[in-house]
């Protein structure tokens, strides 16, 4: 009876390592497939050849200035922001044990659009000192959040029902600055706020791709904590995790991945909020969704960007086709949660 127990217990791990595995890599294949589509696609579609012509550094005519100044950066703005808001974003759910708890509502998006959007109207600083503002906007927001939630013991709630406040108190404080900014200003803090692949530049996306390549891995690492931090706080002690810690070291590297990801493409609505839930949906339990998590990020990103360039008479940034897709998940997922109870 024992050994048919295990054995049933085996099989049914080897068949959910098997829909994991099979998952992200569809997942990752469809991905590389966006990014293709991305390089191959404009108002002039280049054979593949000319491509990859143009990505191993020859001279094409007119494909060289479509793919290697236009296309190229956008399909890898597109690709690390879209990775780095939906691992940013699992890593909060998770965490949190909360659907509700991603950057976008409880505040930290929210930071960096007031810090960037600050500068844009009332300082009119370059670029590249708004992508410093905004990174520095969402870790001061962070910071400001959990050192109000924490009190005597950490609270889950109390961390969400803050940064909810804090992201109302900051979408009002953006509202004012459109208010009372310059003419000329305005349409710039609007397009940065809605979030747009547009624009990007290879030399500007190196602290997006840095930051990526340099703590995803870390998440990664410690994603067996991550899980055990899922199971509430006296589990997680009881199994030897120093919570704290822990949840400093996740919170720290996920707002920097994000932070950035904010700086370089806007704060791309819903990717972050809606990345986690549907990797979990497809990949099921026993594994972490990280990596799906980030593989679905880029595929929204990437997908939402080709339907707003090619799927309408006018092309519309990134945000909002996001936008579009998210608000409707949003309604139902706060209507399936008051049935539940958990408002």
């Amino acid at each position: 009876m024992m050994n048919e127990t295990i054995n049933l217990i085996m099989i049914g791990r080897k068949n959910r390592r098997r829909r994991y595995v099979l998952v992200t890599s569809l997942l990752a294949i469809i991905a590389f497939i966006l990014c293709w589509a991305m390089l191959l696609l404009g108002n002039t579609i280049y054979p593949i050849q000319d491509v990859i012509r143009v990505l191993l550094g020859e001279q094409v005519k007119g494909a060289s200035f479509a793919v290697g100044t236009i296309r190229f950066p956008r399909m890898i703005a597109g690709l690390f922001a879209g990775f780095a808001f939906g691992i940013a974003g699992t890593v909060f759910q998770t965490m949190l044990r909360n659907p509700l708890a991603n950057p976008n509502v409880i505040g930290i998006t929210a930071g960096s659009s007031a810090a960037a959007v600050f500068c844009i109207i009332v300082l009119h600083l370059s670029n590249t000192m708004v992508s410093i503002a905004s990174v520095a906007g969402g870790l001061a927001t962070v910071f400001v959040i959990y050192l109000l939630s924490k009190g005597t013991s950490f609270a889950i709630g109390r961390l969400i029902l803050i940064g909810i406040g804090i992201q109302a108190m900051l979408t009002a404080v953006i509202s004012y600055l459109i208010l009372i900014g310059r003419v000329h200003d305005i349409p710039a803090a609007l397009r940065w706020l809605s979030g747009s692949l547009n624009g990007a530049k290879v030399e500007n996306l190196y602290p997006l791709i840095l930051t990526v390549l340099l703590f995803v891995p870390i998440i990664i690492f410690m994603s067996k904590q991550l899980e055990m931090l899922e199971l509430g706080e006296q589990a997680a002690t009881s199994l030897g995790i120093d919570t704290d810690k822990t949840r400093f070291i996740l919170i720290v590297s996920s707002v920097l991945i994000l932070a950035l990801a904010t700086a370089s493409t806007g704060p791309i609505a819903f990717i972050a909020f809606l990345s986690g839930p549907i990797a979990k949906r497809l990949v099921g339990v026993g594994f972490s969704t990280i990596i799906p998590a980030g593989l679905v990020g880029i595929i929204l990103v990437l997908a939402s960007d080709l339907v707003g360039q090619f799927a309408f008479v006018s092309r519309y940034p990134v945000g909002v086709i996001t936008g579009i897709i998210g608000g409707p998940y949003l309604i139902y997922l706060l209507i399936r949660m008051n049935r539940k109870g958990d408002l």
